[in-house]
């Protein structure tokens, strides 16, 4: 099987008189930290382009959703958060989005070709359990990715220990398909809680209860608390398999965002909202594909942090897929109307998703 031809990205026209002619960006210098001026232009995810004072349109670094445009010093354009800004800094302001103002939002530029159908094109997909899942695209995408060095993000649920998928998740870490994993307390929590002792929140891997099971995630966190982090339980022997030790072992960069309702936590979860959000950014940053399964909170966040696309060294502006995976239709739906339009959904389980598609990356690499 074939894949569906890949969409091209169409940059704007920028020889079009409306654009010549446009202004360059104004800007005002902010008058305090994390306060921005008024009026200020708030970013979207898709590809947009900042016009210089020297005509130039150029696309800003970093881009994401809801942010602010920054120019430094060396007249190079930023997206920034807001709380990121410094006094002194020079921001965009405006509101007009078609270049007017002097910045394009170039909503159209992944349009697929009249005539091109399919699941999985940027952008065009609906979610819907009765929408057929084509596995062995999504196998030749991560495969490609991993040919081509690309950084592939996965967000994770807990679901994905609890539901048998956690040995999937092993095989492609240890695989080189997963460049970073992002998750909470939990998803760590009860994968050690397994690899310690032998459950997941207290339920053998049949499902059954076990007497004082309870507490047996309590008991691997303190085990993991006295071993002083992650890495150091791994190294001693006392986490000896699954998610966290392949992380370690593998050297894959693993960051745990902490919520009120966390038992521990973990000594590795970052429990300052806005310091785990900095350290989750700096993989969006860097992603070029991004898998989210079976978390609501966590895929929202990345989201939200996600760019509609990214810049590759040789074939320029891409797509930047990202799927989510859920059993319910509301989650991804939810996703793409907090403004993650390029998300695609997978309407299934977190176990069925993840030994499909193993099964599926193994006969595309086989």
């Amino acid at each position: 099987m074939t894949a569906p031809p890949r969409i091209r990205y169409a940059p704007p026209d920028f020889s079009a008189t409306a654009l010549v002619t446009a202004p360059a960006a104004r800007t005002v210098v902010c008058e305090a930290d994390g306060v921005l001026p008024e009026g200020f232009f708030a970013t979207t995810n898709l590809p947009s382009y900042v016009k210089g004072e020297d005509g130039r349109w150029t696309m800003p670094r970093e881009p994401r959703m809801d942010g602010c445009l920054v120019r430094d010093g060396d007249g190079t354009w930023w997206v920034r958060e807001g709380r990121r800004v410094r006094r002194g800094d020079a921001v965009v302001v405006g509101h007009a989005e078609d270049g007017s103002e002097g910045v394009l939002v170039h909503a159209r530029g992944f349009e697929p070709p009249e005539g091109v159908g399919g699941d999985f094109h940027f952008m065009s997909s609906q979610v819907s359990r009765e929408k057929p899942i084509d596995y062995q695209h999504l196998a030749r995408m991560l495969v490609d990715e991993r040919r081509r060095g690309g950084y592939v993000v996965w967000v994770t649920g807990p679901a994905l220990v609890h539901s048998r998928a956690r040995d999937n998740l092993v095989w492609f870490l240890r695989h080189g398909f997963v460049q970073a994993l992002l998750a909470g307390n939990a998803v760590a929590a009860h994968d050690i809680e397994a690899a310690v002792v032998g459950t997941t929140l207290g339920m053998t891997s049949a499902g059954a209860p076990t007497e004082g099971g309870h507490s047996a995630h309590m008991r691997a966190i303190n085990a993991v608390r006295r071993a002083g982090s992650i890495a150091a339980a791994v190294q001693s022997g006392l986490i000896p398999s699954g998610i966290m030790h392949a992380c370690v072992i593998e050297e894959v960069p693993f960051v745990l965002c902490g919520s009120i309702r966390d038992d521990g936590p973990l000594p590795d979860v970052i429990t300052d909202a806005v310091a785990a959000q900095d350290a989750m950014r700096a993989h969006t940053i860097k992603a070029t594909m991004a898998v989210m399964v079976a978390t609501a909170l966590h895929s929202i966040a990345v989201g939200n942090m996600l760019p509609a696309y990214y810049e590759h060294p040789e074939d320029g502006i891409m797509e930047l897929p990202t799927i989510c995976v859920d059993a319910s239709e509301f989650l991804v739906s939810k996703l793409k109307d907090r403004g993650t339009h390029q998300a695609v959904g997978v309407v299934t389980n977190a176990q069925d998703f993840m030994s499909i598609l193993r099964a599926a990356v193994e006969e595309e690499v086989a």
